[in-house]
C-alpha cells in the first residue's frame, strides 16, 4: 500500500474529525476507495471508536434514476433518517470509476431526488453547526478521476496527497498554519458589510453584513484552504461568468452565466447542458439563491481538476454556491440544491469591502 494512504487516515481521523474513544463513525466510499476505507477503519478501532462502513455502488445508483417512479424517487429510508440522528462523525471518501456514470440521466429526475433529500441534508448541516456531528470529506486518487483531470494516476496521486501536504513531514503543523493565517483574515472580513467582486465579465455586489466568515483549514474538507459566509440572502445584484465548468451530479456545464435581482437569478445562460443547469435552479425555491460566497487560498492546487473538492479551494479564485446555506456561517437560505461554481480572480480582477479593496489579482492586500 502506498504509505500515503495509512498517512491521510490517520490525518483524518485525528486532525480533522477528531474521533474520540466511543463515538459511532459512519465511513462511506465507492469500491475504487477500500484501500482508504480499510486504513481509515483500522485508525478508528486504535481509537476505541465504532466505525462502520457503507459501500457505494454507482451502477445501483444509475438503475435507481433511470427505473424509479416519482413515489420511489421521493422515498427517504427510515435507516438514512436514523443514521443522520445517530452518527457522531462522518467520514466521506470520493473517488470512482466512472466521473460520467449519471451523464444521460433525466435531470428532471436528479432533481426530484436531491430535492426530496433536502430536509435530510438541512438535519446533517445543522446538526454539524451544532458540533453533535463532525465530518469530513476527502478524495482518494483514482483512475476515473485521474483522467476526469486529464492527468495520469502516478501524477493525479502526487497531486491529490500533494495539496494535503501528505508528502511532508508533519501535515497537520502545516494546516495549523494555514488557519492561523485564515483566523486572521476572517476577524477582519467579519467587519465589512458590501461586497464588490468585479473581473472581465462579473460585476457583482452582496451583502455579508452580521454574518460570519468560516475558516475552512483541513476539519470538514481535506484538502482545503479556502474562507467563506453565506451572503444576506436578498442583497446579491449583478452578473457573473464563471471561468471553470461547473461540474454537479454528473453533468459538465459550461461558460455559465448568471444575473442575479435582489438575490435570486433572474437569467442563466450556458454554452453546455444549460438545460440542466435550468433545471438545478428550479429544484424549489431557494435553488436560485445564494447559499455562500468564498474566496480559495491554497495556492499549491495550481491546476483545475474538474473536481470541486480541489477547484474551489484554488488561490486566486472565489466561488459561489446556488442554494442551501452552511448554518454555521449565518446564513439562512434552504434548498437541497448547494452546488459551487467557480470564478478565476487571478487577473485584472478586485475585490473591494465597503469600498476599499481589499483582494487584487488573486491576492489579499489586507
Amino acid at each position: 500500500m502506498d504509505p500515503r494512504i495509512e498517512k491521510l487516515a490517520k490525518v483524518l481521523i485525528h486532525y480533522s474529525l477528531k474521533l474520540k474513544k466511543g463515538q459511532l463513525l459512519k465511513i462511506q466510499g465507492e469500491v475504487e476507495t477500500l484501500p482508504l476505507i480499510r486504513a481509515a477503519y483500522e485508525e478508528a478501532v486504535k481509537v476505541g471508536a465504532h466505525p462502520y462502513v457503507s459501500v457505494i455502488v454507482p451502477e445501483n445508483t444509475e438503475s435507481f434514476l433511470r427505473s424509479a417512479s416519482n413515489e420511489q424517487l421521493k422515498f427517504i429510508s427510515p435507516i438514512t433518517k436514523m443514521e443522520i440522528d445517530k452518527i457522531d462523525s462522518l467520514l466521506a471518501i470520493w473517488g470512482t470509476s466512472n466521473t460520467r456514470n449519471l451523464a444521460s440521466i433525466n435531470p428532471k429526475k436528479q432533481s426530484l431526488q436531491r430535492k426530496s433529500s433536502g430536509p435530510l441534508m438541512q438535519k446533517l448541516f445543522k446538526r454539524i453547526a451544532e458540533k453533535k456531528v463532525s465530518w469530513v470529506g476527502t478524495q482518494f486518487p483514482t483512475k476515473g478521476d485521474a483522467q476526469e483531470a486529464d492527468m495520469s494516476l502516478r501524477d493525479y496521486e502526487d497531486f491529490v496527497y500533494g495539496a494535503g501536504h501528505i508528502d511532508s513531514k508533519d501535515p497537520v503543523k502545516h494546516w495549523l498554519k494555514i488557519s492561523q493565517e485564515q483566523e486572521r483574515l476572517i476577524k477582519i472580513m467579519n467587519r465589512f458589510d458590501k461586497i464588490h467582486v468585479q473581473s472581465a465579465d462579473t460585476d457583482l455586489r452582496l451583502s455579508v453584513k452580521g454574518r460570519k466568515w468560516i475558516n475552512c483549514a483541513g476539519t470538514e474538507n481535506f484538502p482545503d484552504g479556502e474562507i467563506f459566509t453565506g451572503p444576506i440572502e436578498n442583497s446579491v445584484n449583478g452578473f457573473i461568468r464563471y471561468s471553470f465548468p461547473a461540474i454537479y451530479m454528473g453533468r459538465e456545464v459550461e461558460n455559465i452565466r448568471l444575473e442575479f435581482k435582489n438575490g435570486k437569478v433572474v437569467k442563466e445562460t450556458a454554452e453546455k447542458n444549460q438545460q440542466f443547469l435550468t433545471s438545478m435552479l428550479n429544484m424549489d425555491k431557494g435553488a436560485r439563491y445564494v447559499g455562500e460566497f468564498a474566496i480559495g487560498t491554497n495556492y499549491d492546487i495550481k491546476k483545475f481538476s474538474k473536481n470541486i473538492l480541489f477547484d474551489e479551494k484554488i488561490g486566486g479564485t472565489c466561488h459561489l454556491a446556488v442554494g442551501a446555506s452552511i448554518p454555521e456561517s449565518g446564513g439562512k437560505n434552504k434548498s437541497a440544491l448547494h452546488w459551487d461554481m467557480i470564478c478565476d480572480l487571478k487577473k485584472d480582477s478586485e475585490i473591494s469591502a465597503d469600498g476599499k479593496v481589499i483582494y487584487k489579482n488573486g491576492k489579499f492586500k489586507i
